[in-house]
C-alpha cells in the first residue's frame, strides 16, 4: 500500500530542489560564473559541444560537503 502523505511530502521536496538549483543556476549566469576556467567549449559552423569539466567537479564538492553535513547533525 503507497502512504500518499509521504509520497506528496517527497514530491513536494523534489519540487523545492528543483527550485533552488534553478535559481542557482540563474544566479551563476548572472554574474558570470557559468563558465569556468576548465570547461570544455567546442565552437565549429552550426556546432556548439560544452563540457562543464570543472564545473561539474564543483557543483560535487558543494553538495558532497552540504550532504555531509545535513547528515552528519541528524546522527
Amino acid at each position: 500500500m503507497i502512504n500518499l502523505q509521504l509520497l506528496g511530502r517527497f514530491f513536494l521536496l523534489i519540487g523545492a530542489l528543483f527550485i533552488i538549483i534553478g535559481g542557482a543556476l540563474m544566479l551563476f549566469g548572472r554574474i558570470g560564473i557559468a563558465r569556468l576556467p576548465g570547461d570544455i567549449v567546442i565552437q565549429r559552423p552550426n556546432l556548439t559541444v560544452y563540457i562543464p569539466l570543472a564545473s561539474g567537479i564543483l557543483i560535487s564538492l558543494i553538495l558532497t560537503l552540504l550532504l555531509n553535513l545535513i547528515f552528519w547533525r541528524g546522527r
